[in-house]
């Protein structure tokens, strides 16, 4: 081979490597843009697409929302014309970890009323932010859902708030040290200090009150305090709750009533005691014997909701 052809070839070489090296430069280039702007989508823009993958599995366009907490998942089994969707196929949607909660999205119907449940919830503990926490919220607003239905079991701080009873909340304490509205406002969700004087709506809380009467039960009311958990909280811990105004604890619920007040939505909330909280009786604190409570109810907690929904459905038409 001539000096030249070989000179040749070493100059093909080193301009194919050249165009290889500037292609892989533009590739990482492009690669962090498109991170980069994956990570500086706004979370109205991740509700939004979560809501568009939601309306694409169903026909049925719910007003009324509903989160079902510890065990108590079961009614969302009940609903008529249901489509499940696990929380891991929708986009940017958190993945519930904790025992007793199933982790799927229902669309369905009770009675005339087209709904939509969550079977289980995310919690702070399960080391999510407290954005993520009321991430589900925000894509109910997108959804047009005009009502909440937020459950959960609490322990019982007062004697008189036994194991199986149904209280609603009437107003909470947040002790979680963490709010969803924390950081930049959008308001697109809501305005930047949003009112928290009738948080839990007190139309809804008659309503359910009246139903429950209807069916021979009473239903008190008490102040829900939530702490971050995911421990119990000491005997001291519940003496001073009981000091500052508190019914019952639990663990969950505050930061997804404060993003559904935040986006205009009214909301009820209702508290299944499955146990007595630290301090109150001489016994320990164990999960399974929440789970064992929230199925023994199963029946009355269905019952009331199927009596409750189609009323605050004409509330919010």
């Amino acid at each position: 081979m001539s000096a030249k052809k070989s000179k040749s070839r070493i100059a093909a070489v080193r301009s194919s490597a050249k165009s290889a090296e500037r292609w892989l430069k533009h590739a990482a280039s492009r690669a962090a843009e498109d991170k980069s702007a994956r990570a500086s989508r706004s979370e109205f823009d991740k509700a939004q697409e979560a809501a568009r993958f939601i309306l694409s599995k169903t026909k049925l366009r719910p007003k009324i929302a509903l989160v079902l907490g510890s065990g108590l998942g079961a009614f969302a089994d009940e609903f008529a014309s249901a489509v499940k969707v696990p929380y891991e196929k929708i986009p940017h949607f958190p993945r519930s970890t904790a025992i007793g909660h199933a982790g799927k999205l229902v669309i369905g119907m009770v009675g005339d009323t087209p709904v939509i449940g969550m079977q289980g919830r995310v919690h702070l503990y399960e080391g999510y932010s407290v954005q993520q926490v009321a991430f589900p919220i925000r894509v109910f607003a997108r959804l047009g859902v005009q009502a909440v239905i937020l459950t959960n079991a609490a322990g019982g701080i007062l004697r008189e708030l036994t194991q199986g009873r149904l209280v609603l909340i009437s107003d909470h304490i947040n002790l979680q040290g963490a709010n969803p509205l924390t950081g930049p406002n959008d308001e697109k969700f809501g305005l930047r200090f949003p009112d928290m004087t009738t948080a839990y709506d007190k139309r809804f809380r008659a309503i359910a009150a009246a139903e429950a009467a209807k069916a021979g039960a009473s239903m008190p009311e008490g102040v829900y305090a939530a702490l971050a958990g995911p421990s119990y909280e000491t005997p001291a811990e519940i003496r001073y709750l009981r000091a500052i105004g508190a019914d019952l604890v639990g663990m969950s619920t505050v930061p997804e009533v404060i993003a559904a007040r935040h986006s205009g939505m009214r909301v009820l909330g209702i508290s299944c005691v499955t146990n007595a909280a630290a301090g109150v009786i001489d016994q320990p604190l164990v999960h399974t014997e929440v789970l064992e409570v929230a199925e023994r109810v199963k029946g009355q907690f269905i019952a009331l909701l199927r009596a409750v929904i189609p009323k605050i459905a004409v509330e919010v038409v």
